[in-house]
Order: C-alpha cells, then structure tokens, then sequence
C-alpha cells in the first residue's frame, strides 16, 4: 500500500501550495543521499517525497489525487517520481537556497530564481557612550553595484547577453551516475547561462562595478559588542530583484574609567584611607548622554579596600528598554607613600591607640571580624546615594 502523500511531506489536505514547497525542501534536504551517504532507506524515503511532491505541486495532478486518490494517477509512473524528474526538482530546490552570484537580468536557470541581491557585512566601531545611549552613524559602504552603462548586463550598450548553447541557458549540465544524476556549472558560460559576445567596455562585461556610498544606520540604546544589526535593503543591488541586506557588526571601544559586564558598569573609586575609616560621600564617575558626568558616592565607615558599593539604575540601559543595569564601584583605599610631620604624629598617635588591640587578637588566635565587604547603596539617577555596607 502506498503512503498518503499529503501524510509523507506532513501536511494536512488544506495545505496551499507555499506550505507544500516549505514542506518539500524541509523532507528533500532530511532525506537527501549526499546527506545520507550508503542509505537505503533513506534513499527509499527521497525519491518516496519526491513523488508526492510531483503530484501535490501540480493543481492538476493533485485535484486528480484528491478525488481518486492512487488509483487516479495508474499509468502515469508518477507514484515514485521519474529520476530525472527528482533531479529537476532538486537543482531548482539547491538553487534557490544556495545561489549567490549575480550577473545579466534574468539569465539561467539560477539567476532566474534569484529572489534579492546579495548581503553586505561591515563592521563598525562605537565609543561606549554611543553604545550605552544610541546614536546614528553614517556607515560608509565599498560594494559592487550594477554598471550604469549596460544596465547590469554586462553587454556592450546596443547589445545583449546570450542563451548558452552547450546548457541552453540553464547554466548547469548534468550526468548520470548509476540512477542518481549530478549537476556542475556549465564549463563554457561558467554557470550564467548567458555569453556576452561584446561585453561593455565600463565593467568588461562583468555586469558590475565597484562603488562607494554612505548608509545612516541608527543603534539602539544598550548595544554591545558582537551584536548584529540588520538594515533591510541596503545590501547590494541586482537587476529585476529587490536589493539585499546590510548587516552591521558592532565592536565597542574599551573605555579606561569603566569595565562593562553585560547592562552594568564597574569603575574603581579611590579614597583616603580616613574617608574609608570614617566614612565618607565622594565623587565618583558615571555615564550620560552626554558622557562622564559624576555622581555622590556613600561610603560607609570601616569600609576596606576592594569593598564593592552598588548604585541601581545608574549603569547602561538594557536593550530591551527594562530600565538601567548598575554602577557597581570597586574601593580602593589609598595608602599615602610620603607623609608631612603632623600627618606622621597623628598616625603614630592612631598606631599607639590600635595596635595594642590587635596584638592582643594576636596573641590569643583570635581573628577579627570582617571589614565590610559592602552593600546595595541606592540613588535615583545624578542624585546623591547612600547605602549600608554588608556587615556594618
């Protein structure tokens, strides 16, 4: 008993005639024997898609299925698909998904069913302002675009492009190989399907020539690096079919205030060692629009060196507009290397008052607490913000 055909590619009998050509490629390339080198039954499974789709992609075929369903088609072998039939279908199947050239409007089999031009890829640098805010930047662009003098042709003007007669204008020959046929590009048009007999002077009949031209390309707020945009149409351009895609690769310079860690901002903020012993509200930089601002930092007496105090919402905005990340400051406390005489008497004064305190944790083993390791300190953006060290 055969399969439903409709049941082989997956569909229900509703489906349109787009959904039967999805359905095809997704079954054709799963079972296909390049894919499935050495495998019967895989090979059994191909040419079985390839036979329905024959039928479920001819109206008249199929209404003919629909009403009668096997039985209709006795007689006309196209149950299992005709080798060269399978082989049709499939170089128009890898065609579509695989060609990539460009050339004379509508010549070949591949350049007929060529669907847009081809993608450009750039890459562009942004400072992390730009990244962190947005901005718009005028990418310029170094890309083949269609001669002016033969219309994309190729063809001296007055002239035009040629069938092949080896490939007669299909721009590919095929062998055969056992019951399996192969496919190449055709040697004497080099896969166009076209000869040029007085190719134009301007592109020497390559049908394109090298141009530059400047894109306005606006980057979302939040951006970062080894992020992709894509602006539809810019790409290159091709005769008779919609110009391609640019794709825009982001790299954002290093800044030396700030380390970014996904939509938050670390930075190091140095202080004296009395504003960490004390405590203290200092200045520490942030970002803006416009660029380095500063904003009020907390700092909680007895907070210790590499401390971290976090500021929410001060940090860059997410991509996907949900607010701020943070802006994270690692403390560094700063040890002077000189010191005047009266900074020498007071801190020989401050030793005399501590250090017999720690000789005495000292002697008996005991440690002391922790230093504070430093908590969430919270401001509304450019205010001033306060917090409360872990432990204090």
């Amino acid at each position: 008993m055969k399969r439903c055909f409709y049941e082989i590619l997956g569909l229900q009998r509703s489906a349109s005639t787009e959904e039967i050509r999805k359905a095809y490629k997704r079954e054709a390339l799963k079972y296909h024997p390049d894919r499935n080198p050495d495998d019967d039954a895989a090979e059994a499974k191909f040419k079985e898609v390839n036979g329905a789709y024959q039928v479920l992609s001819d109206e008249q075929k199929r209404t003919v299925y629909d009403q009668f369903g096997h039985s209709g088609l006795e007689g006309g072998a196209m149950g299992d698909g005709d080798v060269g039939d399978m082989f049709s279908q499939m170089q128009d199947l890898f065609s579509e998904m695989f060609s990539g050239g460009f050339g004379f409007g509508g010549a070949g089999r591949q350049r007929g069913r060529q669907r847009k031009g081809q993608d450009i890829q750039v890459q562009q640098r942004l400072t992390l302002v730009e990244a962190a805010f947005g901005c718009k930047r005028e990418v310029t662009i170094h890309a083949p675009a269609p001669c002016a003098d033969c219309d994309g042709t190729g063809a001296k003007s007055g002239t035009k492009p040629e069938p092949c007669a080896q490939c007669r204008g299909q721009g590919q020959v095929s062998s055969a190989r056992g019951f399996v046929m192969f496919t190449s590009p055709c040697p004497k048009c080099r896969g166009q399907g076209m000869v040029i007999k007085t190719p134009c002077k301007t592109c020497n009949g390559d049908a394109y020539v090298q141009r530059s031209r400047s894109v306005v390309v606006a980057f979302p707020a939040g951006i970062d690096s080894n992020q992709r945009l894509r602006v539809p149409g810019q790409g290159m351009a091709a005769p008779n079919v919609p110009s391609g895609d640019l794709y825009v690769d982001v790299d954002v310079e290093e800044n030396p205030r700030f380390e970014r860690d996904g939509a938050d901002l670390v930075t190091k903020v140095p202080v004296a060692f009395t504003e960490a012993a004390l405590g203290a509200t200092v200045k520490m930089p942030a970002l803006s629009p416009e660029g380095l601002v500063y904003t009020d930092l907390e700092i909680p007496p007895g907070t210790h060196a590499g401390a971290v105090l976090t500021l929410k919402n001060q940090g860059i905005p997410r991509l996907d507009g949900r607010g701020r990340g943070a802006l994270v400051a690692v403390i560094e406390v700063e040890v002077p290397h000189t010191l005047t005489a009266t900074a020498r008497t007071l801190l020989e004064q401050l030793d005399a008052e501590l250090r017999p305190h720690a000789e005495a944790r000292r002697d008996i083993g005991v440690v002391a607490p922790q230093a504070p390791q430093g908590g969430d300190a919270e401001a509304a953006p450019g205010g001033k913000a306060t917090g409360r060290a872990a432990g204090s």
